[in-house]
């Protein structure tokens, strides 16, 4: 019933889907382009293929060991997440699951991370969005993979400005002020792998 009324929409095209267990259209596979190759061994961002890592792993000793990225942010994936993070189109979250779990899953695998744990947001943003993005994506991750997802070990204490308006070093010192966690634990935080946002994503991986 609930799916005649809210049917699930592409994460490409927006159009409704022809089935409940399709999470993308048929013609639209391949819309997104995916960091299959030529990408930094250290964060995962896509680099030259004589590169071995990116600009910012080679000036700065990095707070975690490993990153990857799936998709290029290009203006087809920008749109999507739009419509994901802000719009109510929380079905994405499956593609954009099992494709994580397709193309890196292996490798998280390999990781052998004891537990997921998502980025954190604020009470006042989460009741205004509707949902914390990155802890749907981890529940969807941790579903896939059989890995426990604790949403609650990383808390955010308090509101900052918009990731887009700071530069790399005011988003680091924001980060580094603003997200508390156990560090008894091993962590791994999960955001929509998107090379636009690796600065900030990487920013709050470090910050636990």
């Amino acid at each position: 019933f609930l799916e005649a009324l809210y049917p699930s929409r592409c994460p490409a095209c927006n159009k409704i889907l022809p089935g409940k267990k399709v999470h993308i259209c048929p013609e639209c596979r391949g819309s997104f382009h995916l960091i299959e190759e030529h990408y930094c061994l250290k964060c995962g961002k896509p680099v030259s293929e004589t590169e071995e890592y990116c600009a910012d792993c080679k000036s700065r000793k990095r707070g975690f060991c490993q990153g990857r990225g799936v998709f290029l942010y290009n203006m087809q994936m920008k749109q999507s997440l739009l419509r994901y993070k802000y719009y109510g189109s929380r079905e994405y979250g499956w593609y954009y699951a099992e494709e994580i779990c397709r193309y890196v899953g292996t490798q998280i695998k390999r990781w052998n991370p004891d537990i997921l744990v998502p980025v954190p947001m604020t009470c006042r943003k989460k009741r205004i969005r509707g949902f914390n993005q990155a802890e749907d994506l981890a529940e969807k991750i941790g579903e896939l993979l059989q890995i426990p997802v604790v949403a609650g070990l990383a808390v955010k204490k308090r509101e900052t400005k918009s990731q887009k308006k700071l530069n790399a070093v005011e988003y680091h010192r924001s980060s580094e002020l603003d997200i508390a966690a156990s560090d008894a634990i091993l962590l791994l935080g999960w955001q929509p792998d998107v090379t636009e946002d690796y600065t900030y994503e990487t920013a709050k991986i470090e910050a636990f």
